[in-house]
């Protein structure tokens, strides 16, 4: 058998090997991600996590994210910003991985870093209105209404008859002292939800 024979049949058998490995733990990585979702559903985060970690990969966006999330619904909130920056730096405009590193970060209250990846989301997507909408409340929390302005009016623009976001971009029109606005807001709003006790103290204030 010549050289170049015997080098073919070698490449091809490590292919073979190569494939059968990768779908061998393409499987084990499916099952751990199905066994993780059973455990989920039963609130067994613990447990769920445990079988994730079994299969870890540190260059897999897929794993890094959900144990961002299991992580973090087990309260291990440290761990859980550690596998969303992970996340991150390997999908960099991953939108959804941003929004998850939020909530641990959020219940550490660590909010200049809320509020950073919330701008960078902003950055990928401007007309994302789960950036937006989270941005405006963050900044009504403080009392900066003309900022919170800005990102409920982007939201309301989007989704016209959106309920919350309608609710306080009425409120913030209110507290900047633009009432006419305010009023047609807090009407609009009864027409989404009548008879809204929140609304109906706007109006009341109005008059």
């Amino acid at each position: 058998m010549d050289t170049l024979k015997k080098c073919y049949l070698l490449f091809i058998s490590l292919l073979i090997v190569s494939t059968s490995a990768f779908s061998q733990n393409e499987k084990a990585v499916q099952e751990a991600f199905g066994t993780s979702y059973t455990n989920e559903y039963a609130g067994a985060y613990t447990k769920a996590v445990d079988v994730m970690k079994k299969v870890y990969d540190e260059k897999s966006y897929e794993i890094n994210l959900r144990l961002g999330w299991l992580t973090y619904m087990s309260g291990l909130f440290t761990e859980s910003q550690g596998y969303y920056q992970k996340a991150i730096a390997l999908m960099p405009m991953s939108i959804e991985a941003k929004l998850g590193y939020i909530n641990p970060t959020a219940s550490l209250g660590n909010w200049d870093q809320v509020i950073g990846q919330y701008k960078k989301i902003l950055e990928i997507d401007p007309q994302n209105s789960t950036a937006n909408y989270r941005m405006g409340l963050i900044y009504y929390g403080k009392n900066d209404f003309a900022v919170a302005n800005k990102y409920f009016e982007k939201v309301v623009n989007l989704y016209p008859f959106d309920y919350s976001s309608s609710l306080y971009f009425a409120w913030t029109n209110f507290k900047l002292g633009k009432t006419r606005e305010a009023k047609v807001l807090f009407n609009k709003v009864l027409m989404m939800q009548p008879k809204d006790s929140s609304a109906l103290e706007g109006l009341g204030l109005i008059k």
